[in-house]
């Protein structure tokens, strides 16, 4: 029991105490990146999939 509590003291201090946090700034400035590159890949994701389907379609056409 006492190796838990020591090993939950010295979590809680070492979150506090030797972590570097990001500023606000930061987490604004990443949010919008990851925003960003999600929307990419969503939108190449679409053209692939638009893409796919027509060419699956032209080929069921012709047989």
């Amino acid at each position: 029991m006492r190796k838990l509590i020591k090993g939950i003291k010295d979590t809680r201090d070492e979150m506090l105490h030797k972590v570097s946090w990001p500023t606000w700034a930061d987490l604004q400035e990443s949010s919008i990146v990851v925003s960003v590159a999600s929307l990419v890949i969503a939108g190449v994701v679409l053209i692939m999939d638009l893409s796919f389907k027509n060419i699956m379609e032209l080929i069921y056409t012709m047989f």
